[in-house]
């Protein structure tokens, strides 16, 4: 006959924590203001986390007096506490925490690599305490976005808020929320907002991160620059067709001179001649799915080529990462000598795919067949190689196929 005595066994190695009897490990927890010296037992330590074994291994260990020395600002003396007693006893007890620091323990424990309390803590941050993501929606959500294996609670924060958007778009720190967190949410198609709605908020947000105020009357040239930098790349993500036509007149048309100059014709004609539909690109429609590709582009009234290339593919929505992406240009098309070739510095913003433009890397795009821009003036996304600034014309361009022998 076999027989377990689980419990007992836990509350004993509890009892060994609490009476230190034999410690070999000194944990300094907490900062300057807060810290605690806690003992713990190094083989106890070593066999319930993988981390400790690293910490306690002859390569990294700090030793004194024969004690493994141990130094956690970042965690808590609570919080601490509250791990070594699960690490000793395998129990834990939540609920009389609060979000905020249930979500401070999570960070610790995922620090800690402790696996089991990773899942069971975002399990019991889902069913409990729902509420705590209202307190600091923008904080909250950037927290679990910046460690990969709080895939539930990221997976359910997301939902929470698309079915939601109020939580996060309403609060006071929307404005302090991350560019690539709000692309995530924009390119969402559950996301539970009108579409003019989304537009004022990123509006909001993009007035905020440029410190301007909301009065296109009061801009000059390189306030104009500054907020279409700063609006590109959310601009495909906006339904615009979705918009009211009198939320259109009031609402988007006022910006006008911070938009592409072809998407307003197309929103004039599709709300002002019967019948119009949205208009696609039909750069798109030849050249996606077809590979890597180079484009080249002759600028009207001059022997400037310019054009780069594309190791992936122009299908699909949004940015897409490359550090194999280049531009190039020819100062006179008929002189191979004063070519200049420059790759990519930003690879995450290498090149972006929407369906309504043309070639677009980095910040500079075609708009249309002949519109062209480059907003890449302090050469962020790729080198400064000559390509003109700002709107310039282009008189006809030709993409290629790019196929391996």
């Amino acid at each position: 006959m076999s027989s377990k005595f689980l419990e007992e066994l836990s509350n004993d190695y509890e009892k060994l924590f609490e009476t230190e009897i034999g410690y070999d490990v000194i944990i300094y927890a907490g900062d300057e203001l807060n810290v605690k010296e806690i003992h713990a037992h190094s083989n106890i330590l070593c066999i319930r986390s993988k981390y400790f074994r690293t910490a306690f291994s002859n390569e990294w260990a700090e030793k004194k007096d024969g004690k493994f020395i141990l130094r956690k600002p970042n965690i808590s003396p609570h919080l601490f506490d509250i791990i070594l007693r699960f690490i000793y006893s395998g129990n834990i007890e939540l609920k009389n925490l609060q979000g905020p620091d249930v979500l401070k323990l999570l960070i610790a424990v995922d620090e800690l690599n402790i696996q089991q309390l990773i899942s069971h803590i975002q399990e019991y941050l889902i069913k409990h305490q729902t509420e705590f993501l209202h307190q600091n929606p923008t904080g909250i959500l950037e927290t679990v976005y910046q460690h990969e294996t709080f895939i539930d609670l990221w997976n359910f924060c997301l939902e929470k808020i698309c079915k939601e958007p109020r939580i996060l778009f309403n609060s006071n720190k929307f404005v302090n929320l991350k560019a690539p967190l709000l692309e995530l949410l924009l390119k969402r198609e559950d996301l539970n907002m009108d579409e003019i709605e989304i537009w004022e908020s990123l509006l909001k947000w993009c007035f905020a991160q440029q410190n301007m105020e909301n009065d296109p009357t009061k801009w000059n040239k390189d306030d104009m620059t500054r907020i279409e930098r700063s609006l590109h790349k959310f601009i495909p993500l906006i339904r615009f067709y979705d918009i009211k036509p009198t939320d259109f007149f009031y609402k988007v048309y006022n910006y006008k001179d911070i938009l592409p100059q072809d998407l307003i014709h197309d929103l004039l004609e599709f709300h002002i001649v019967p019948e119009t539909k949205p208009k696609t690109n039909s750069f798109h429609r030849n050249c996606d799915n077809k590979g890597a590709t180079i484009w080249i582009a002759k600028i009207q009234g001059s022997t400037q080529l310019i054009g780069g290339y594309n190791p992936l593919d122009w299908n699909g929505y949004g940015p897409k990462y490359t550090a194999d992406s280049f531009l190039f240009n020819f100062t006179d098309g008929n002189n191979i000598s004063t070519a200049k070739l420059g790759y990519v510095k930003r690879p995450n913003e290498a090149m972006f795919c929407y369906n309504t433009r043309g070639p677009h890397m980095g910040y500079f795009l075609c708009y249309g067949n002949d519109n062209w821009k480059n907003n890449d003036n302090n050469a962020t996304c790729y080198p400064n190689i000559g390509i003109p600034t700002f709107n310039f014309t282009v008189g006809n361009y030709e993409v290629f196929q790019v196929i391996k022998k």
